[in-house]
């Protein structure tokens, strides 16, 4: 079955040395792997890590943000030159429709943490010229948008700043989509009712059976849902287990998580966000090629085929079809 994965952080491997992300072995996702596990689409993300005095450190290497940047860009870009037989770029679900009919899966670049924004809608625009069509607002600290996930209540109840407003209607009408992964409960509820289009959770479970801060409440399924968004589950075990220091994931909780979705949410809502090459833990689906075991598991636990289509690809295909142009 083909599938749309909204979330990987596979681009972090050009950090070690990677150039293109043909065959990387030690890693979670690859095109080549991609193109076993049945592929449609994969959502690649230029996660930016937290700053030391300015500046990023990582595997002995220092960075600022541009040149961070630059490196995952160039990767990416290599990706969909050296690979142009298994996959290409797509800016819209036309482009994802014209490369499946030439039997290629599609790449769409995002930001993890739009901090490089740095509060311009112009800075916004360039990186959506170069391919920018999905924005994680934040990551784990405040930046132009907003405020982050927390365990302190004061910070998780803050809401978008004004530039964050401001971006939220941009973003609608340019065609990037909004990710409230990462973002504040606060920031969440501003931009359920700023925003005119649907956006995603990309990579977030159900805090009701797992109570870590970044899943999404079921008041906040039902909303999003009735705004047509869709929440991509996150392979992660602090996401999935009721304990958070329980590392292990399993195809049992995914589907759990999974019908939850479909109870909270309806049959629209789920969609697919593995965070693969971004977490840790015993995986039973540590591989972008054993994405099918969770489609075995949720029809085994009694979810119809049809259903299933839609968790896999059909629910993120529309929220694509309607938000980007």
């Amino acid at each position: 079955m083909k599938f749309i994965d909204l979330h990987c952080d596979t681009l972090m491997q050009s950090v070690k040395g990677a150039e293109d992300l043909f065959e990387i072995p030690g890693s979670m996702l690859d095109i080549k792997r991609m193109k076993e596990g049945g592929a449609s689409t994969e959502f690649f993300a230029i996660f930016f890590p937290p700053l030391k005095d300015g500046r990023i450190e990582l595997e002995g290497r220092i960075f600022s943000d541009e040149e961070y940047f630059n490196l995952l860009y160039n990767c990416y870009r290599n990706t969909m030159k050296r690979c142009g037989d298994y996959i290409a770029e797509a800016m819209n679900a036309d482009d994802i429709a014209k490369n499946e009919a030439v039997g290629k899966m599609s790449g769409i670049l995002t930001f993890e943490d739009g901090r490089l924004v740095d509060g311009s809608l112009d800075n916004m625009k360039k990186y959506y010229d170069l391919g920018i069509r999905l924005i994680s607002l934040t990551w784990n600290g405040e930046n132009c948008f907003g405020y982050p996930c927390s365990r302190e209540a004061e910070l998780m109840n803050k809401g978008l700043k004004t530039f964050g407003k401001e971006a939220v209607e941009y973003m609608n009408n340019l065609g990037i989509i909004i990710d409230v992964s990462h973002l504040s409960d606060g920031g969440f509820w501003d931009v359920l009712e700023l925003s005119k289009k649907p956006f995603v959770a990309s990579h977030s479970n159900c805090r009701s059976l797992s109570p870590h801060q970044r899943n999404l409440t079921d008041d906040m399924i039902k909303k999003m849902a009735e705004k047509g968004g869709v929440a991509g589950i996150n392979f992660a075990p602090a996401f999935l287990q009721p304990d958070n220091a329980n590392t292990d994931s399993t195809l049992e909780l995914l589907s759990l998580h999974l019908r939850k979705m479909l109870d909270v949410g309806g049959e629209d809502f789920p969609a697919l966000g593995s965070d693969l090459d971004g977490i840790t833990g015993n995986l039973e689906v540590g591989c972008i090629s054993k994405m099918s075991l969770i489609f075995d598991r949720l029809k085994a636990d009694g979810v119809s085929e049809g259903i299933i289509e839609k968790i896999a690809y059909k629910n993120a295909f529309r929220v694509i079809k309607e938000t980007l142009k």
